[in-house]
């Protein structure tokens, strides 16, 4: 599936991770909050900004092999935090701004995402709505040349501290539009950080909005037709693939090590089993994810196959999770043993991006058309 020139990408890559994130993980998680030096250091390798154009400063690839090996080796670090931040640059907000953005509105805010001078932020999930949009009620009101957004938003990595956010406000009884809201907008305001059982790195918090005045310049794409989850759910999907391959990966690796009534647990016929069926589904289910990734750069994948994706990669990742602590005993119940910080930082990736019920009804009505 991958060229000379991943290979060549990824051992940049996998020598930035292990010099400047894999030492930094327990600290960032630890003060809840990554150090925003690493963004800038990420971007001077070219790390964030993949598809953003390059007279905006980015890398101008729409091949998603490339944002593949970044997650792939994220994974392999245990970074999910980390790869949060990312996301936000090359799975959300860049490609919000790259495919829905007027001239004007690229020229104000990518040329600050990809250095990571900007950080952004992507506001959808509300106290009462979550998978189901539908039940979103923040909602902007056309005011002359602004509009007037009231409502709250809740669990939003970066929220405490992000330069920009785009928000999804209902326009209509059945519109849903995007807006860009900017830090220091009069009526915008930030909760205390969320205590989340994992990934406590990304600074999760409440959002208010307070009869904030949007510059009608700010409405992102068309209004009522502001939606897109492809990039996002493919970027869910990839991850815990990679995570899952980590997750087995840090199992073989112990269970060939530790022993158990004078023989090592990897030689257990028990243990091989659950070793071999894991191996076996997780290398099934690259097949059919490299083959999505492919859909994407082509401009042929479907909302029905990436939801098919999410949903599958993210419950395979919890049953490897949950056989891999196992095989692990009670170290894999230690934070010191990336297994265990995987088990606490993975069990969201069922959950956002659409739940796995959510996809499920995706491809059920695609079924049923």
């Amino acid at each position: 599936m991958k060229l000379p020139a991943h290979q060549l990408r990824r051992q940049t890559v996998r020598s930035f991770v292990e010099r400047e994130i894999a030492p930094n993980i327990g600290k960032w998680e630890r003060q809840e909050r990554i150090d925003p030096g690493l963004w800038q250091a990420a971007a001077k390798i070219g790390l964030l900004g993949l598809r953003i154009p390059t007279e905006y400063g980015g890398a101008g690839l729409d091949d998603y092999r490339f944002r593949f090996i970044v997650l792939e080796e994220l994974a392999r670090a245990g970074a999910a935090s980390v790869n949060a931040g990312i996301s936000l640059v090359d799975d959300l907000v860049g490609p919000y701004l790259v495919d829905l953005g007027t001239d004007e509105q690229k020229r104000r805010w990518l040329p600050g995402l990809w250095p990571g001078t900007t950080t952004a932020a992507i506001a959808m999930t509300e106290p009462g709505a979550g998978s189901d949009l539908h039940g979103i009620r923040t909602r902007a009101v056309r005011d002359g040349d602004e509009w007037v957004l009231n409502g709250s938003k809740t669990f939003i990595t970066n929220g405490g501290h992000a330069d920009l956010v785009v928000v999804v406000a209902r326009t209509g009884e059945r519109q849903l539009s995007l807006f860009v809201v900017e830090d220091g907008m009069p009526g915008f305001s930030r909760g205390e950080p969320l205590e989340t059982m994992g990934r406590r790195a990304e600074a999760v918090t409440e959002l208010f909005f307070d009869h904030v005045r949007v510059p009608a310049a700010n409405l992102l794409g068309t209004e009522g037709k502001g939606m897109r989850h492809l990039m996002e759910r493919m970027s869910i999907a990839c991850f815990a693939l990679a995570c899952a391959e980590s997750a087995l990966r840090w199992t073989l690796d112990y269970t060939r090590e530790r022993s158990a009534f004078g023989s090592r647990i990897a030689e257990f016929q028990s243990a091989r089993f659950a070793l071999v069926e894991m191996t076996t589904e997780i290398e099934v289910t690259r097949a059919y994810l490299e083959a999505r990734v492919l859909d994407l750069g082509a401009g042929t994948l479907t909302d029905t196959d990436a939801a098919k994706a999410k949903w599958w990669t993210t419950e395979l990742f919890q049953r490897v999770l949950t056989r891999c602590v196992q095989l692990h005993g009670g170290y894999g119940y230690m934070l010191a043993y990336p297994i265990a910080r995987a088990f606490v930082d993975g069990r969201i990736q069922a959950i956002y991006g659409g739940t796995t019920e959510i996809m499920k009804e995706v491809i059920g009505r695609s079924l049923l058309a």
